[in-house]
């Protein structure tokens, strides 16, 4: 039963084999089978789109991305050192009865 298996996981046709990728890439978009949740159940007809017909079908190496430029959050981290903007002018507005 574990030989099945391992032969199976082993006979999954990646995207660098099919196309020129770069050597970056992430396991996620080399490989379609990792992810999961693609149309686990039938739609109610009446409230199916194009779009969700779309969105069902599950990758395959054709539909998945052959390049990944991952950003750097230098931005972000500068942000969070700095943290965030707080008000320090004088308050002028009358405060209001709750009651």
């Amino acid at each position: 039963m574990a030989d099945a298996q391992d032969t199976a996981a082993t006979n999954v046709t990646k995207t660098s084999d099919v196309y020129r990728t770069l050597t970056s890439l992430p396991e996620r978009f080399n490989d379609p089978t990792v992810l999961k949740g693609y149309q686990e159940k039938a739609p109610h007809p009446i409230y199916q789109t194009s779009s969700s017909v779309y969105g069902g079908a599950a990758p395959c190496v054709h539909t998945m991305p052959n390049q990944y430029h991952g950003r750097v959050n230098k931005f972000t981290a500068q942000l969070a050192a700095a943290g965030n903007y707080t008000y320090s002018g004088l308050n002028t507005e009358m405060d209001k009865n709750v009651v």
